[in-house]
């Protein structure tokens, strides 16, 4: 299982917000680049970015910090937020991010997943954002009538790299993870899946590792507190 070090970005700094509130943000460091090379001396082999003023936006906002952090790290990583038309997919792929996360086109614009999907082979992630199984977008400020399990089936055919899953009430709150749900989509799905919300522990990464469905977890607050050891974690991960 692949563990991936969130960086949320908010006005240009790392910041982890509390069940995605933007009033609720913790700033941890104001070079985000260097925040991404320290957990890549650290062990890691991929980043999480979130372009957090850019998922309200509907437009990438947070480009000169993700633009320093691919240009420091050796590392793929992967960016969500504000990512809504082919034409900022194509842009961020060129500057050499390994993978975008599509979340609100994914409700709003479907046939957007599906022929980026078809252009970039292997570089197109769809994020699935629930609040009590119900997907939320647009910053999880609006929530929709769809069931994360029947928008991750309505992509089982279009070539996608791998659903991130956050459950939205975990997401912050060190809480754990919803292992049981995260599961049961992965289940559900041959698509590879990504647990997000909620990662605290070593205990939580290995309880999820254990379901033998999960891909990959992302953590962020715990790693910054140091509740999470990241060259502890990887150790554990890759046995």
């Amino acid at each position: 299982m692949i563990l991936y070090p969130a960086i949320d970005l908010k006005d240009g700094q790392a910041v982890r917000l509390v069940h995605g509130d933007m009033e609720r943000a913790t700033v941890f460091n104001d070079d985000p680049a260097a925040q991404a090379l320290s957990f890549v001396e650290a062990g890691c082999d991929w980043l999480h970015l979130v372009d957090l003023n850019g998922a309200f936006a509907g437009a990438p906002v947070n480009a000169a910090p993700v633009e320093a952090i691919l240009k420091a790290c050796k590392v793929p990583a992967q960016l969500g937020g504000g990512i809504r038309d082919m034409a900022t997919i194509e842009s961020w792929l060129d500057k050499g991010l390994a993978r975008v996360i599509l979340g609100t086109v994914a409700v709003e614009n479907p046939e957007l997943v599906r022929e980026a999907a078809r252009a970039f082979p292997g570089q197109v992630a769809v994020g699935i954002d629930a609040r009590n199984g119900k997907v939320a977008t647009k910053g999880w400020a609006t929530e929709t009538d769809v069931t994360a399990t029947d928008l991750a089936k309505s992509f089982e055919d279009a070539g996608v790299a791998a659903i991130i899953y956050t459950d939205i009430m975990r997401d912050g709150a060190m809480g754990g993870p919803n292992v049981s749900s995260t599961a049961d989509l992965a289940r559900a799905v041959s698509i590879p899946v990504i647990a997000s919300g909620g990662v605290s522990s070593l205990e939580d990464l290995a309880a999820l590792r254990d379901t033998g469905v999960i891909e990959g977890a992302i953590s962020g607050r715990a790693l910054y507190d140091g509740a999470i050891d990241l060259t502890d974690a990887m150790k554990m991960l890759k046995g």
